[in-house]
């Protein structure tokens, strides 16, 4: 009989949160043969990202995961065999009441709370510790990483060989663009920009139209667009279109699918992502890339993104890795982008092959979907 799995998610970030539960449901159904449950308080944040789906359904089925609405009234549920709360968000009373008695007689669920994305050294010393709760029951933190020591990250089976197979096909490359009425010049520096409300946008956007090289600009249907309104000086931008200012042409597309937006990313020579589903796959991707972390109380996300940052610059050299820490210092702390994107590209070669490199060393860990199946099966 499969092993049953409940994974509980609680929309916060928009799409951040669903799209890295989504990702695992699918995952964890298609290379693992699990029964899985994805229970979302927000269908229509899960409607973008699976466009077949019924916002109104409480309970439906794609790619063979279970998706029900975690609705306010809890329906009674049968605990499954693993449950993760997804991004510390609190199960249901009744759920965990359920947990209770499902102890009592038989083996109790495994209860993992699948914590934040973070490069700070305390992560691999709690990763994996129990969490003894005043009902009786243990919940295990699982922490994504990474260095050894960690959950890894997200990444399916055969995704790099299908991103470098892509990568090398120009063709196939211009056919998917071409599908989002995309036509960059031949010699154009193609960006992907999906990023928070960001008062830095519009310095590196003016640097962007007075560069030598021509830019084209994607940028998903998302916050930033009142970034790029006001940088355009226009009222309000939509899908599909095109605005040329200098030698930058900046394209608005239509929020995209998952296995969509892996491609927009592989077709771009640089990409500026947000928060942590995008973050990962732009990882995936092997490009130079620009993270814009999710704000969080008392400034914690700083201590996030300098850990990364002195762990990816590793490899570097010196002039390199402060070209690069000081791109991303500028971008998320509102500083001199136009300048920062200048010193950047002198050392582009450099931080072009250092992403592959880093790709190809996180592949080395266990993935995440990976991590958990084995931590299950040890506990079992």
């Amino acid at each position: 009989m499969k092993a049953s799995w409940d994974i509980f998610c609680s929309v916060v970030d928009n799409y951040g949160d669903i799209g890295v539960t989504w990702r695992l449901a699918r995952q964890l159904v298609a290379e693992h043969g699990f029964a899985v449950r994805l229970w979302v308080d927000d269908l229509g944040a899960f409607v973008r990202l699976c466009p077949q789906a019924d916002p109104l359904a409480v309970e439906q089925h794609h790619h063979g995961v279970q998706v029900c609405l975690w609705a306010r009234d809890w329906r009674p549920a049968e605990p499954a065999d693993v449950v993760i709360g997804a991004f510390a968000c609190q199960l249901p009373a009744a759920y965990v009441d359920a947990m209770v008695e499902r102890a009592k007689r038989a083996k109790p669920s495994l209860w993992l709370n699948l914590d934040y994305l973070s490069a700070e050294d305390w992560v691999s010393g709690c990763h994996g510790l129990p969490s003894p709760q005043p009902n009786g029951l243990r919940k295990f933190f699982f922490f994504p990483g990474f260095q050894a020591g960690t959950g890894g990250l997200l990444r399916e089976a055969g995704l790099l060989v299908e991103r470098e197979k892509f990568q090398q096909d120009k063709s196939a490359q211009q056919a998917f663009l071409a599908g989002l009425g995309v036509y960059p010049a031949d010699d154009a520096r193609l960006i992907s920009l999906f990023a928070y409300e960001n008062h830095s946008l519009g310095g590196w956007l003016q640097a962007l139209a007075d560069d030598t090289r021509p830019n084209h600009v994607l940028v998903p249907e998302g916050r930033v667009l009142g970034d790029v309104c006001k940088w355009l000086e226009v009222d309000r931008v939509a899908a599909g279109d095109v605005k040329v200012r200098g030698n930058l042409t900046v394209q608005i597309l239509p929020f995209v699918s998952q296995p969509e937006y892996d491609h927009l990313l592989w077709c771009c020579d640089f990409n500026a992502v947000r928060g942590e589903d995008s973050f990962v796959r732009a990882q995936w991707a092997g490009r130079p890339l620009l993270w814009h972390i999710y704000i969080q109380e008392e400034y914690a996300h700083w201590e996030k993104l300098e850990a990364f940052l002195e762990l990816y610059v590793q490899g570097l050299s010196a002039p390199a890795a402060q070209a690069l820490t000081a791109l991303w210092r500028a971008w998320n702390m509102n500083g001199d982008m136009a300048t920062s994107w200048r010193q950047m590209l002198e050392h582009w070669p450099e931080l072009a092959a250092h992403a592959q490199r880093w790709c190809r060393q996180q592949a080395t860990q266990p993935d995440l979907a990976m991590a958990l199946v084995q931590f299950y099966r040890n506990w079992i």
